[in-house]
């Protein structure tokens, strides 16, 4: 196994406001057209919550706090010969209005209710539904 076989650690936060959550449509080669929370990659020496919230004002210009630490998936893309372990922190309180902010990476942002998300959804959210999580 070589070094890029190995998994990443993906950082995920689930912006919850007036009960419902903030996906994004992502553009790219690595889940394009899929609808997934901001997040990004665990950068050496970061915390999760340091890494979540420097992801959220990055993509969407929202600042967060009170970030609490949620569950967790494991998911292959076997396409692109990537393996990640995503993380998910929730954010109930986010600061400003979301806005498309790396327009390469994605197309628009949008609330949703958990009960009627988006399709497709990006694969670690998928999992995080299929495990039966709920944001309380």
């Amino acid at each position: 196994m070589g070094e890029g076989d190995r998994p990443r650690v993906g950082v995920g936060v689930l912006v919850l406001r007036n009960g419902r959550v903030l996906l994004g449509e992502r553009k790219g080669s690595h889940g394009a057209a899929t609808w997934a929370p901001p997040g990004g990659h665990l950068e050496y020496g970061e915390t999760v919550e340091t890494c979540a919230a420097r992801e959220v004002l990055e993509e969407t210009g929202l600042a967060v706090s009170d970030l609490v630490r949620g569950p967790w998936t494991n998911d292959v893309f076997d396409a692109d010969r990537r393996h990640y372990l995503t993380v998910f922190l929730i954010a109930r309180n986010a600061s400003g209005e979301p806005r498309v902010c790396e327009p390469a990476k994605c197309a628009r942002w949008d609330w949703f209710e958990w009960s009627a998300l988006p399709a497709p959804l990006f694969a670690p959210m998928a999992s995080l539904v299929a495990q039966g999580f709920r944001p309380s």
